[in-house]
């Protein structure tokens, strides 16, 4: 495993392989289905169901997720909300790996489920958005989740493939009109950050696709800040998810938690 140089937030050369096997008997152990993990705080909105998963913002890094009304229910009329897919179980592991190789001391139970107009978004540099195949928006989400990434914000897009391009493509262009999507390959400052990623020979984990990795900057000036980024045929969240479990090669996992504390550290330093 590659380790870290000396990178921002640096707590110690641990290799993630190591820290996974350590963190299987930390995170998982007391995770409480959703329905019982009541927690304060709010989520966006005066009758937000999912305020009550929400921590209180105390000033530690706090993993954000982001959740929309979906595009369509391909099961058909189920409870298939998309964008939650993953949770909690995602985040809580890898906050737990972002805990033990940085100094950030962010959060460790999990996240905040947080609606994109949702002024509490402001107190947060980085939200995670998973299957954007789906996503949509109201007014008031565009607007606000505009302010957010022109103010700093940055944001992961991930878990989508193949056809979802198509609409993630169309309601990007609604929240950044003329942002062009470029490819990034692994000279990008984004994979080294912290950890050195060689190679981005990824593979979708259900899927089989090859991974593609893209990047909106700053006034379409790549020698500006990246105001996100896009998994294309990949799903970290889901490496991050079954991570203990021997369900996943762990290499496969120590990737892609490499990726997500690059992210993280890339986005608190640019």
């Amino acid at each position: 495993m590659t380790r870290p140089g000396s990178r921002p937030g640096i707590k110690s050369p641990l290799r993630v392989g190591f820290l996974i096997a350590l963190g299987a008997a930390l995170v998982l152990a007391d995770a409480a289905p959703l329905s019982a993990q009541g927690r304060r705080g709010r989520g966006g909105g005066a009758d937000d169901q999912f305020a009550r998963f929400n921590t209180e913002y105390d000033g530690r890094f706090t993993f954000v997720r982001l959740r929309f009304t979906p595009l369509i229910d391909r099961f058909g009329g189920g409870r298939d909300l998309k964008w939650d897919h993953d949770y909690p179980t995602a985040e809580r592991n890898f906050v737990k790996i972002l805990d033990e190789v940085t100094t950030l001391q962010p959060y460790l139970d999990g996240g905040n489920i947080l609606a994109m107009d949702d002024p509490e978004l402001f107190k947060y540099p980085v939200a995670y958005m998973s299957e954007p195949g789906f996503w949509t928006m109201t007014d008031a989400e565009r607007e606000n989740l505009r302010t957010y990434v022109l103010k700093g914000g940055f944001i992961i897009f991930d878990d989508f493939a193949t056809w979802h391009w198509s609409n993630f493509e169309i309601q990007l262009q609604e929240l950044l009109p003329g942002a062009v999507l470029v490819r990034l390959d692994a000279t990008h400052p984004i994979f080294d950050s912290f950890f050195r990623i060689e190679s981005l020979n990824f593979i979708h984990p259900n899927q089989g696709v090859p991974s593609e990795f893209y990047g909106v900057f700053e006034d379409n000036d790549p020698d500006k800040r990246l105001l996100l980024i896009a998994n294309y045929n990949n799903d970290i969240g889901d490496y991050w998810e079954w991570s203990d479990t021997g369900y996943i090669p762990i290499e496969i996992s120590n990737e892609a938690y490499k990726l997500g504390v690059n992210y993280i550290i890339y986005a608190m330093t640019h």
